[in-house]
């Protein structure tokens, strides 16, 4: 799902990047004696030709031994795999490759998010059709994929821009649209003039267009839009049931937004319109001075006097060229003009003046407020600057204040009439009461959420499977017509109408009404790039089923996903997105499950050397191909989970490559020595006990660098022997063989094995042989470390304090002073508080 920011580079090589990286690498190339290009070729050869990653359903397989293990796919760029990429993919394929070992059931696909912007960009751009370099680009990436040895059922492979892929897209929307969640609105737009197209947000740079720099406009079109909005409580409810990182979960909860108030009807002076507003503190109904609109909203132009118009018509046009993000910059100086219009404030009969303003924003709650300027630190400002009323209505302990800045905290009700003196708790349910008896509002809960702007006036997406009729009106296609399929064209230029290039397609836009069989017009819009994201690991269940998305049997089998992997970044949209789709087959009865993906892993970022971000513009973007080709694909695996933790974002270090790369070259010169059938030393098989131990804790909770440096601890004490225990080696091997799988199945083949390695089982350890004879003791005095003693294991917290206390550092330290307390760690410290 990571996309190009930009497609001016498309079809330039990173001719720097390659000369930057083999500089460093030829700088310090280890001399090895590993022959990994060999080695790696053969086994992945191997892997494909014997099929060993491939996920069956095996009914015999009980449903606590299958796992469904996910990566988010990737989009694929005409810059390929990038550095970042392997890292979440290893992870995964380490953890997969574990369970696999520990006789679990495995389901690990990998696919392609095939339709976005960049490719219909290079199509307008060079007049390269979109699916030719998408496919180029996928080939590429597979390519690269595959040479970092993931345990991939390669067999379920999708890429959302097949028809047989979209086919399905496009039957899901139409479930949406059977069951009331899709309509068709006219909604605001970021708008080129220049282009004469609609742009998506990424799109605009600053408040213009990114192609040619012209200044961005807002323009409504007509738009599909689908009512995630129906969903948000139990959007909200139900991360509850999810393990995903806490951050994840509150950007979501901040996102749906929900809060609790009251919708307020305020009546507007000679007019029979009134205007509704959502509140938080009904409380401060009484300090409402003003009233604000957003400039988009209905009610502007008919409210507006003749003496305001001009000033008012100017305002609009002027918000018109600002973005979303632009308007509501709390640190920009507050703008907006008089519409010459008032309303009645209900609780007390007082007339409001009404204005506009572009902080007030269509998209959100109605589109307008009540001002309290005593009360929120935005309209404060507002009226100081237009010089309007400024009314306290809550105060900390009951008295008035002179009000020099916006008071937003609860307290006590003042200037509120019969009110007055109430708690803020209790005088908003009171409030409330009295707007609902007299039917001028109720008790609401809004949310922040809107619905989804889900058409893009674009080719290359999924065509939306709507008919318009001029007698029927809006028609589904019919199931059994799709997929409706991308029609071949010659031009991606935009219309200019705001249209997508397929309006101008006219042999495919007329079309017959599926319903009364006369003339009608397809639908022009294309959906979104989400669209495919929301349910390709459905998919991947079943990718060859012509007859359905996925049956209830693949899903009986495999679902919901037990672990999904992949970056921060789409921590709120395609993590909603595809939740809410789940949601919406589940209701319907499609899927199985009401959440889709049970654990969420996010992978930290892998930074340049010196701890910035990589980038083009700083030469520092590291190429995988060039690492591997360098270094072998198992010492890129090995390094990138062995920089830190997995969620942790870390520095990329050519030299901590090397190290990893020479820790390999060791094992291999291990496995050049004769096999010995003899006994090892006592203390080199507890080590292997202890190993197997921290290895297979740690892998089992994603530890991987913790994992990695316990197996450096035992190679190191092995080389020291100069000799290669049998079993030993063997046990080794399978602890290996996750994180190396190229050399951990050649080390198997040489000790006579029958590959796959991946195939045997995962070693076990004698707790008994774990347990260490002796502990080390920290001897404190005051917190600060000054002494250690090596105890036997279990020994009592008595007889820790009694060697404490006779201790030589200690005792020295402790001349003419009191212990007023001795603290101590069971087998791990003794503090002694002195005074």
């Amino acid at each position: 799902m990571m996309r190009d920011k930009e497609m001016k580079d498309m079809d330039r090589g990173s001719r720097e990047e390659r000369l930057t990286l083999r500089r460093s690498v030829d700088m310090i190339r280890p001399m090895s004696k590993y022959p990994f290009t060999s080695i790696e070729k053969k086994w992945q050869d191997y892997w494909e030709r014997e099929k060993t990653f491939k996920a069956v359903e095996d009914p015999s397989v009980p449903k606590e031994k299958r796992r469904y293990v996910l990566d988010m796919f990737p989009y694929p760029s005409s810059q390929g795999l990038h550095v970042g990429h392997p890292e979440g993919y290893t992870a995964t394929d380490i953890y997969c490759r574990y369970l696999r070992m520990n006789g679990f059931s495995v389901l690990h696909p990998m696919g392609f998010d095939a339709f976005g912007l960049p490719a219909e960009n290079y199509a307008i751009k060079t007049g390269t059709h979109p699916r030719i370099s998408t496919e180029g680009n996928i080939d590429k990436f597979r390519a690269q994929i595959k040479a970092l040895g993931f345990s991939y059922d390669w067999d379920r492979e999708v890429s959302t821009h097949t028809d047989d892929y979209y086919k399905w897209t496009q039957w899901i929307f139409l479930q949406l649209f059977k069951k009331g969640l899709a309509y068709e609105a006219a909604t605001p737009i970021n708008w080129c003039p220049s282009c004469k197209t609609g742009l998506a947000n990424e799109e605009v740079k600053d408040g213009c267009c990114e192609r040619c720099g012209e200044p961005v406009t807002r323009k409504n079109i007509r738009q599909w839009i689908l009512k995630i909005t129906e969903y948000a409580e139990r959007l909200l409810q139900d991360l509850d049931l999810l393990d995903w990182p806490e951050p994840i979960k509150l950007m979501q909860r901040n996102w749906i937004g929900r809060s609790e108030g009251a919708n307020v009807t305020f009546a507007l002076e000679n007019h029979e319109d009134s205007l509704m507003v959502f509140t938080t503190r009904p409380d401060t109904l009484f300090g409402a001075t003003y009233m604000v609109l957003a400039p988009e909203h209905h009610l502007v132009k008919k409210i507006t006097t003749a003496e305001h118009r001009q000033a008012v018509e100017d305002y609009i046009e002027q918000a018109n060229r600002k973005s979303d993000l632009e308007r509501t910059d709390l640190a920009k100086e507050k703008t907006g003009v008089f519409t010459g219009a008032c309303a009645i404030n209900p609780v007390n009969g007082k007339k409001i003046p009404i204005w506009i303003s572009d902080y007030i924003l269509i998209s959100y709650g109605t589109g307008a407020i009540m001002a309290v300027p005593a009360h929120d630190e935005r309209d404060f400002e507002f009226a100081k600057k237009f010089d309007l009323p400024i009314i306290q209505v809550v105060s900390e302990d009951g008295s008035l204040h002179d009000m020099k800045e916006a008071s937003a905290g609860d307290g006590i009700a003042v200037n509120s009439g019969e009110f007055d003196g109430l708690p803020t708790k209790e005088f908003k349910k009171r409030i409330i009461a009295w707007l609902s008896e007299r039917g001028l509002g109720e008790a609401t809960v809004n949310y922040k959420l809107r619905d989804w702007i889900f058409s893009r006036q674009r080719y290359w997406g999924e065509p939306i499977p709507i008919v318009h009729c001029p007698v029927c009106g809006i028609v589904p296609v019919p199931e059994k017509d799709l997929p409706l399929r991308l029609p071949e064209v010659e031009s991606y230029t935009p219309t200019g109408t705001g249209e997508s290039p397929l309006a101008g397609i006219e042999e495919w836009v007329n079309t017959t009404c599926p319903v009364c069989g006369g003339p009608a017009k397809r639908e022009t819009n294309t959906m979104p790039q989400w669209a495919g994201s929301c349910w390709y690991y459905l998919r991947f269940l079943d990718p060859k089923n012509d007859g359905i998305f996925v049956s209830q049997e693949r899903l009986a089998y495999w679902m919901p996903v037990d672990l999904y992997v992949g970056g921060a970044e789409h921590a709120v949209l395609h993590l909603l997105y595809a939740r809410f789709w789940h949601k919406v087959l589940y209701d319907l009865g499609h899927v199985n499950t009401p959440e889709p993906f049970l654990k969420l892993v996010n992978q930290g970022m892998i930074l340049g050397e010196g701890g910035v971000k990589m980038s083009k513009s700083l030469g520092n973007v590291i190429n995988p191909d060039e690492i591997i080709q360098a270094y072998g694909a198992d010492s890129m695996r090995m390094y990138e989970m062995f920089m830190g933790p997995l969620e942790v974002s870390k520095p990329w270090s050519t030299r901590g490559l090397v190290g990893v790369h020479r820790f390999l070259d060791r094992i291999w010169r291990i496995a050049l020595r004769p096999l010995s059938e003899e006994n090892p030393s006592e203390d080199l098989v507890k080590l292997l006990h202890k190993t197997v131990k921290k290895v297979t804790h740690d892998t089992a909770g994603l530890e991987f660098n913790t994992a990695i440096a316990q197996m450096m601890i035992f190679i190191n004490e092995l080389y020291k022997t100069e000799t290669n225990y049998r079993d030993m080696w063997e046990t080794f091997t399978l602890l290996l063989s996750p994180y190396a799988p190229h050399l951990g199945e050649e080390l198997w083949e040489k000790l006579e094995k029958k590959p796959s390695v991946s195939r045997q089982s995962w070693p076990a350890w004698d707790e008994e042989l774990t347990r260490e004879s002796e502990v080390t003791v920290v001897l404190q005095i005051n917190g600060k470390t000054r002494a250690k003693e090596d105890l036997p294991a279990g020994i009592s917290e008595k007889r820790m304090k009694e060697i404490a206390l006779s201790n030589g550092r200690i005792r020295e330290l402790l001349a003419g002073k009191k212990v007023i307390k001795i603290i101590t760690v069971p087998g791990k410290l003794v503090n002694l508080v002195a005074k």
